[in-house]
């Protein structure tokens, strides 16, 4: 097979993982979507408009020499085609795609979340670079042909083509073994026939394989707030819905091989990918006489002197080659806008007082740093910048702001809807799935479970997870009660495991927003959150990121806001102003009262396994807090690093290396490698490889290979 299309309904949900699970595997990969259309009527005598409002739509249409009466001709609606329709779209270019996701974004900004649909003039003005199918069941030609019979669906069909043009409009067929959509096939194929319109072959796939049918069914009742045994004619009549193997359609079409021949120039002419997906980072303003690389420049200078002012001229010198040499990677990568947007929100977020602070890996930059963005000396704590940015991984960086939680997060929030309008940005989706709890409950409640074995059968489910040899589902089950030999528990256990990960609905992301140049709807659909005053994009993190859109994190924590709410206290009562990035790092009384574990109420250690491990350790500096933090972590604890770091701090273990030339790399935390930055400078001494290619490996399943490339020159040999 060497196509496939995916149309989600009223929307592109699923095009990222579709596009990128078809690009591993060598398959062209076609964007669409089933659109909620509403055709008003217009009351009989009225006239269809003969032109777009989009004037550049006339390029898909055919020469008006070439057009029939019915092209052009006075329609007098029927009730045929009045009411909501679905109608499958494809995108044939980018422009396309834009106009298919602008309609989207359109219908859905006016109204409630599940529902709306869309205007016969909203399909006139975006049909550019639009291919349209008549559908299934849920089409317009079925529709109307059920309602009121031929002549309404070819009136349907007739409106289709003034939309969107002869070329750009197919007569769509299905055969699941029904014997009235037959009399509909045969129907469709009268109205192609006499209109001079081309038949395409599909299966309206619902599921991968007739095994799924179940599922499918299991949604459809849950959808309906009804049970497997009650759902009726809402289910499937049978499984033919999944996606049929060439050979299968060629035999069930073997009487109109021009359907399926028509699949393949269809596919043809859909030459849009995702590859082509034509987002840009937003550009900065800068003043007349500046790009954006020079202002860059100017404010890591001004912040250079800010931070680095009071330093030692040894680190001074240090910190400035490296600002230096992270700014020519800058530019080269093309990111300095990127920084100066990051930078924009930082000057915003202190000229409204509300507190922020950078974190993650962009601690590990000096830029960063000067740029007011991270409170973190990355020179002095000797931090490998490899982690943040590298020529060699070719991926964006990542910068996460932290803001204190409540309404200072939600004004930096608005602040960038206001900047770049509200179809300039908006938040990540989050890609709600389910888990064995909620598994568990829906699926129970489909099989018409009562409340008591819904009970029960839930918290066995729920528990799932492998403790020992013995831990068995069938002991699971047993210990609740249950018996997999039931023909209904048996069912509940499959469907439960089959339900597992598959999406539930879409939420909101917590804190990660989109920007872009221009109109982020021509990029991807946009929708209203939950929450008034926010509009999200359709598409997860990983989804943007995969596609290279650039996401900025901003995070809200209760710890800032405690941390804001103490600075001003310290400002009210003791008439003090404090820089974090200017704390002193040696305070005893600090470190004395963490070596007692008396840090409830202290971000990052108070928990009890910090709590625990805090006596042994016995910080007296403050890269042993460092370490506190990332020593209990599922890392460490899993490699099986903790206890010999704790032994060789209490002098009960010898601190040696793996080989002398580790020494530089693991001499602070004893031999033992705790952090990230510690694996990429080892890969840099073990393997000879450049920091970029350190940071590139780290992601690589085959690290050993290319170590390979370079295992004779290291000092090991």
């Amino acid at each position: 097979m060497p196509a496939m299309a995916l149309l989600d309904r009223d929307g592109v949900y699923g095009a990222p993982r579709f596009y990128m699970a078809a690009k591993r595997t060598g398959i062209a990969a076609h964007i669409g979507a089933e659109v909620n259309c509403d055709f008003l009527p217009r009351g009989h005598g009225g006239t269809a408009k003969s032109k777009s409002s989009n004037k550049s739509s006339q390029s898909n249409r055919a020469p008006i020499k070439n057009t029939t009466k019915s092209d052009q001709k006075v329609f007098s609606v029927s009730p045929g085609l009045r009411g909501e329709f679905r109608l499958p779209l494809l995108a044939s270019s980018r422009s396309g795609y834009q106009n298919l996701c602008r309609l989207i974004t359109k219908m859905k900004l006016r109204a409630q979340k599940d529902e709306g649909a869309v205007l016969e003039e909203e399909l006139q003005e975006y049909s550019e670079g639009v291919i349209c199918l008549t559908g299934g069941d849920d089409g317009p030609l079925t529709q109307a042909l059920k309602k009121s019979g031929i002549e309404a669906a070819r009136r349907s069909v007739e409106r289709l083509i003034h939309i969107f043009g002869r070329k750009n409009v197919y007569i769509e067929l299905q055969r699941h073994f029904h014997r009235d959509q037959e009399v509909c096939n045969r129907a469709a194929i009268e109205i192609a026939r006499s209109l001079r319109l081309p038949l395409l072959a599909t299966n309206g796939v619902r599921y991968a394989t007739k095994d799924d049918r179940q599922l499918a069914d299991v949604f459809t009742s849950l959808r309906n707030h009804c049970t497997l045994s009650t759902a009726g004619r809402l289910l499937t009549r049978n499984s033919e819905c999944h996606l049929k193997p060439p050979e299968e359609m060629n035999a069930l079409f073997a009487d109109l091989p021009e359907a399926i021949a028509n699949t393949v120039e269809l596919s043809s002419r859909l030459e849009f990918t995702l590859e082509d997906l034509g987002y840009e980072f937003p550009k900065y303003p800068v003043p007349e006489g500046e790009s954006m690389m020079s202002f860059l420049r100017e404010r890591a200078r001004e912040g250079f002197q800010s931070r680095y002012g009071p330093a030692s001229a040894d680190l001074k010198d240090r910190a400035r080659r490296q600002v230096e040499r992270e700014l020519v990677l800058i530019e080269k990568l093309k990111l300095p806008g990127y920084f100066l947007i990051v930078w924009d929100l930082i000057r915003f977020c202190h000229e409204q007082n509300i507190l922020v602070q950078g974190r993650g890996s962009a601690a590990n930059s000096a830029v960063c740093y000067s740029l007011g963005i991270t409170a973190v000396d990355p020179v002095g704590m000797e931090l490998l910048f490899e982690r943040f940015l590298s020529e060699e991984r070719g991926e964006w960086p990542d910068i996460d702001l932290d803001l204190p939680s409540g309404d200072d997060r939600e004004t930096v929030i608005q602040y960038l809807y206001r900047r770049y309008g509200e179809r300039g940005a908006a938040m990540t989706a989050n890609v709600i799935t389910y888990r064995s709890r909620m598994a568990s409950r829906e699926i129970g409640k489909v099989l018409g479970f009562d409340p008591d074995t819904l009970s029960k059968v839930s918290v066995a489910v729920a528990q799932w997870e492998y403790r020992d040899a013995h831990d068995a589902f069938d002991r699971r089950f047993r210990d609740a009660g249950l018996d997999l030999r039931h023909p209904r528990i048996r069912k509940y256990f499959e469907l439960c495991q089959a339900i597992q990960d598959l999406p539930r609905h879409l939420g909101q992301h917590s804190g990660g927003m989109v920007i872009c140049q221009g109109q982020l709807d021509s990029v991807v659909p946009i929708e209203p959150a939950s929450m008034p005053g926010r509009v999200v994009v359709q598409w997860d993190k990983e989804d943007c990121a995969d596609l290279g859109i650039i996401k900025v994190d901003l995070l809200g924590l209760g710890m800032m806001a405690a941390i804001k709410d103490s600075l001003a206290l310290i400002r009210n009562h003791y008439g003090e102003e404090v820089d974090l990035a200017h704390l002193p790092a040696d305070d005893p009384e600090v470190y004395a009262t963490v070596q007692k574990a008396d840090t409830i109420g202290m971000f990052q250690i108070e928990s009890r396994a910090q709590m625990s491990c805090l006596p042994r350790l016995r910080p007296k500096r403050f890269y042993d807090l460092v370490v506190e933090v990332a020593i209990i972590r599922p890392g460490p604890i899993v490699g099986q690093m903790v206890n010999p770091y704790l032994e060789r701090r209490q002098g009960r273990q010898e601190v040696t290396y793996a080989h002398p030339s580790l020494e530089p790399v693991l001499k602070r935390p004893l031999g033992v490698p705790l952090f990230q930055e510690q694996l990429l400078k080892m890969a840099m001494v073990v393997a000879g490889f450049s920091g970029g290619e350190a940071s590139r490996s780290m992601d690589s399943p085959n690290l050993m290979l290319l170590a390979s490339r370079y295992w004779p020159t290291p000092a090991l040999i």
